[in-house]
């Protein structure tokens, strides 16, 4: 089982800027997307257009790979625009194929529209039901072109762009957060809910949509504040207009973004990401202590906890792992042999460090349990002495509908194993999870989707 398919996925980053001066963005959009390249590494894609230039003027690239394997700096200096936006994905509804890569871009008799997507809608069906009614063909299978297509439906029976927006996200439910691009405005939009992130930033002329604050300070733009759950943004030249009408009193965060998907230098409704997981491995030491000589995190999810751990408990702090940047995305390979020797490719354990000590072992999550057993064989191999295992997520016990691939009950450990058995099944010497009530520790009192763990979903 290769290191990457043991391990939760976010489905995408979602990028989109306006430059009121009128430079190009493609260049921007680029870096930005290298910032938010974590979240998803199947595909990526850049579409603009000119707000001074013709209706229908928009321009698209995109493909299989990650953003630096997909454009060139001949591919961005073809993407003339000062209004775009881009996406890279990781897919959790959809075929990973370059049909389902985005943004997706149509033409219809009233423009021109493009749109980016992070996340999972759940009455899909029922909408792609009434679309084909209305003589819709689809030539993907995400929930990402049938939110475009309702969005072009709901224009033909509307004012504006704006209103053709707002009357779609009334319709679809789940967990989203859209950034749509017409050939004049940039439109973002946030799931009632609040369960996916997304940004306002400001530079210079430019204002800025981003899945996370990494991607705005990574092309040197300054944060401005959190789109509101439910909150409907139209930003064009000169202007900039808010529809709340959707924002409720429910809210409900993914906590997943704390404990794993977010990057580190993130900042996500008041919540920072390092200090989040800091703050879970300083909980797990005080749940789950044990003597040992080392605390050491799995790269790079479980360096901040490990951190955290190693802060609380009074032991030090240590690197077992080197990881290999270099390698690209192990999980390609043509046989499974080949698979199977991801983890090793992927990260290769210092010796020195582990040899004849006590180790306490940091993890963000436990899935299928491959991984992490891996791990402990090769720390072990090296000369641990003892392996203790503690995560910073409680047991992952039911599957996830808004955009993260928590597979289905049958291939979660935790869903037909106890702790106890887990425990022996993946040969570590103790195990311990984070415990729910906890969270507040991490994040204070934001309310939190924790459906993974709980059951308690806020909406199907």
């Amino acid at each position: 089982m290769p290191y990457e398919f043991d391990k939760l996925h976010e489905e995408c980053g979602v990028f989109g800027i306006l430059d009121s001066k009128g430079e190009n963005v493609a260049n921007t959009i680029y870096y930005g997307l290298c910032a938010l390249q974590h979240r998803g590494q199947e595909s990526a894609g850049i579409a603009v257009c000119n707000t001074e230039g013709p209706l229908g003027n928009l321009l698209c690239h995109k493909n299989m790979g990650l953003v630096n394997e997909i454009f060139s700096p001949d591919i961005l200096s073809e993407l003339t625009g000062n209004i775009g936006i881009g996406h890279v994905r990781y897919s959790t509804t959809g075929e990973s194929t370059i049909k389902n890569a985005q943004p997706i871009a149509i033409n219809y008799f009233k423009g021109t529209l493009a749109l980016v997507h992070n996340g999972n809608i759940t009455n899909m069906e029922e909408l792609k039901n009434s679309l084909q009614e209305n003589g819709a063909i689809f030539h993907s299978t995400t929930d990402s072109e049938i939110i475009t297509y309702q969005i072009a439906l709901e224009r033909t029976k509307t004012n504006s762009i704006e209103e053709a927006v707002y009357e779609t996200t009334r319709k679809i439910k789940g967990g989203f957060a859209l950034i749509i691009m017409s050939p004049q405005k940039m439109i973002g939009v946030r799931d009632p809910y609040g369960l996916k992130p997304l940004c306002l930033g400001k530079k210079n002329g430019s204002y800025i949509l981003a899945s996370e604050s990494c991607a705005l300070n990574a092309v040197g733009a300054e944060f401005v504040r959190d789109i509101l759950p439910g909150e409907i943004i139209t930003i064009q030249k000169n202007d900039i207009k808010n529809n709340y009408a959707l924002c409720n009193q429910t809210h409900t965060h993914c906590i997943f973004e704390y404990i794993y998907f977010a990057r580190l230098d993130s900042t996500i409704d008041g919540i920072n990401i390092y200090d989040a997981r800091v703050h879970a491995g300083e909980a797990l030491a005080k749940s789950y202590p044990v003597e040992a000589d080392l605390v050491v995190g799995v790269p790079d999810s479980g360096i901040a906890a490990a951190m955290g751990y190693a802060k609380q408990s009074h032991i030090p702090y240590g690197i077992a792992f080197q990881k290999n940047s270099y390698v690209g995305r192990t999980f390609i390979k043509p046989t499974q042999n080949e698979r199977e020797t991801a983890v090793q490719i992927k990260l290769n354990v210092i010796p020195s460090t582990v040899k004849e000590k006590r180790i306490i072992l940091i993890d963000d999550s436990i899935v299928r349990g491959t991984t992490i057993s891996k791990l402990i064989i090769m720390l072990k191999k090296a000369g641990a002495k003892e392996v203790h295992v503690r995560i910073s997520s409680p047991p992952f016990l039911y599957p996830c509908y808004y955009g993260t691939d928590v597979p289905s009950n049958h291939l979660l450990i935790a869903s037909k194993h106890t702790n106890e058995e887990i425990c022996e099944q993946i040969g570590a010497d103790s195990l311990g999870y984070l415990n729910i009530d906890d969270f507040k520790v991490m994040v204070g009192n934001l309310p939190l989707c924790k459906a993974c763990f709980d059951q308690q979903y806020p909406v199907i």
